[in-house]
């Protein structure tokens, strides 16, 4: 599994546990930046890091801010990008599970470092179910290719 991962300035913290984490997985990742603390705009790494995952070249991505709400809102504009902004580890998993995600959203400002860590394990080590699944995650794909083209 190869990884994007990225942050905004609000998100510098927890992205190095992320890749720490990761490091300690051995999960191959590539880091997007930031790497500043002076005030960035989200979608200028949202963006870009969405686009690689739904081009194929990263299997998924994983999006910090300070509450994951912006980034998840922007990833989720790049056509093929389920995004899915999780603060707990039941939601990590389902969203796996049953939405087939390949972005995840978090906030610095939001959790801890430790859950963090967990929610991003449990995603990243979460399968698609497929099955019943698989039919409502293909409705929001053909409208999503019928709206956008």
């Amino acid at each position: 599994m190869k990884i994007a991962i990225a942050s905004d300035h609000g998100g510098l913290n927890l992205r190095e546990e992320i890749k720490q984490l990761m490091d300690e997985m051995n999960i191959q990742y590539e880091d997007f930046g930031c790497e500043c603390e002076t005030s960035v705009d989200y979608p200028d790494y949202a963006l870009p890091v969405a686009e690689k995952v739904a081009s194929g070249e990263f299997d998924r991505g994983i999006l910090i801010c300070g509450t994951g709400i912006g980034m998840s809102i922007s990833a989720n504009k790049v056509k093929g990008i389920r995004c899915a902004l999780v603060h707990d580890t039941f939601s990590a998993k389902a969203t796996r599970e049953h939405n087939n995600s390949n972005m995840l959203a978090m906030g610095e400002r939001v959790i801890g470092p430790g859950l963090a860590r967990e929610i991003a394990r449990v995603w990243l080590t979460t399968e698609f179910e497929g099955g019943r699944h698989e039919n409502r995650v293909s409705k929001i794909t053909a409208f999503e290719n019928k709206v956008q083209g």
